[in-house]
């Protein structure tokens, strides 16, 4: 269950700053030359359910890790700026906030 719900999380990260580059666009062209409001309309509800999706995995993966308050809140205050979640689980996963397994170890006295 840990390593799918940070997968899960991982994806939802790339999802959001996808759907905020989409959300970008249709803003774009909503109050560019266009002025045509679809990509609004449609990007904009898949952003807020990804969105609260990214929430949500950020409260799951905190407590399956065991983050601290500060990285909890740093997470989720990434959701707000565009791209930052992406920015945010790069740093997490190399500071190996993101670990799903200990390498095993070897034991070198056992022989066969």
């Amino acid at each position: 269950m840990r390593e799918k719900t940070t997968r899960l999380f991982v994806a939802a990260a790339i999802a959001e700053a996808c759907s905020w580059l989409a959300l970008l666009v249709g803003m774009a062209v909503k109050y560019g030359p266009p002025d045509n409001e679809i990509g609004v309309k449609i990007f904009g509800p898949i952003h807020g359910a990804l969105f609260v999706a990214y929430g949500l995995l950020v409260l799951a993966v905190a407590r399956l890790h065991r983050w601290s308050l500060p990285v909890t809140a740093l997470a989720l205050a990434c959701a707000v700026p565009p791209f930052a979640t992406v920015a945010f689980e790069r740093w997490a996963r190399r500071r190996g906030l993101l670990r799903v397994t200990a390498t095993p170890r070897r034991d070198l006295t056992r022989v066969g």
